[in-house]
């Protein structure tokens, strides 16, 4: 949502509805078993690649709840989005490079996401090579792992209810 949109609206931000699975989200990410067991490496890429794998998790999740998605999954874009380029501002990009580079962020998220649904589909090669691919690891050999806890994931997601997920809660 622009700086114009939001200064002039009436109403919340509805946004607001779905900032608590955003937190949900961003906590899950940086639960330490992801680098110290999963081999991620505990880096900016690696970070980011963990909050790439949880969201796209969640939005595979979202996809299967249709009241849910569109409003939910456009909002989590917003709300990765805003994070993603405060990140990017704090970190000294300018306002010329930080369009591009979030356009080339959610390129990469979006490509995640299908290489993610691909793999949970069923072959689970998929899902380590698409691992392989996308999240830095310190130890490569580490992927599966990864997958067993992004799987492991995966299922907790589907045992959250739509309230709960709204809340920002995932299934124990």
């Amino acid at each position: 949502m622009s700086l114009f949109a939001r200064l002039f609206q009436s109403g919340p931000d509805p946004r607001e509805e779905w900032r608590a699975l955003w937190h949900g989200i961003v906590a899950e990410a940086r639960d330490p078993d992801w680098y110290r067991m999963c081999g991620v490496a505990d880096t900016v890429e690696g970070r980011y690649d963990m909050i790439t794998l949880v969201l796209a998790l969640v939005m595979l999740r979202l996809e299967d709840a249709p009241e849910l998605s569109n409003p939910a999954t456009a909002r989590l874009t917003e709300l990765f989005v805003e994070d993603m380029e405060g990140q990017l501002r704090e970190a000294g990009i300018g306002d010329p490079t930080v369009g591009k580079k979030i356009t080339a962020l959610m390129e990469s998220m979006n490509g995640r996401i299908g290489a993610y649904r691909e793999g949970l589909a069923g072959d689970r090669r998929l899902l380590v090579e698409a691992v392989r691919r996308n999240v830095t690891m310190a130890q490569p050999d580490e992927a599966e792992a990864l997958v067993s806890q992004a799987c492991a994931l995966h299922e907790r997601l589907a045992r959250t209810s739509a309230d709960g997920l709204r809340a920002g809660e995932i299934a124990a």
